[in-house]
């Protein structure tokens, strides 16, 4: 039977990754002493040296959807506000 597919937390691929960064070791040491192939630990060090820790929590992209969807509603507001502000100065001109 297949083994299961092992899930790994961000805080342990960055502590990986950071000491793969560091050089004091070599890939094969830090898998054999973490039990994780010398080939992810190469993909988690690229992925440290490009993006930086945040690459590795799911909840950085959630976040970032959720800031531009605030964004697009406070734009949409900004407009609606306008189009509300030339509404009223084209009355207020009738009116004077």
């Amino acid at each position: 039977m297949a083994e299961k597919r092992k899930r790994y937390g961000a805080d342990f691929k960055f502590r990986v990754a950071l000491e793969a960064a560091k050089g004091q070791k070599t890939l094969n040491e830090l898998a054999s002493e973490h039990g994780v192939h010398p080939n992810q630990i190469s993909t988690w060090k690229r992925q440290l040296l490009g993006d930086g820790p945040g690459i590795f929590s799911q909840n950085g992209g959630r976040k970032q959807r959720d800031q531009e969807a605030v964004q697009v509603e406070l734009f949409e507001q900004i407009g609606r506000l306008k189009m509300e502000l030339e509404w009223v100065k084209k009355k207020a001109d009738r009116l004077n």
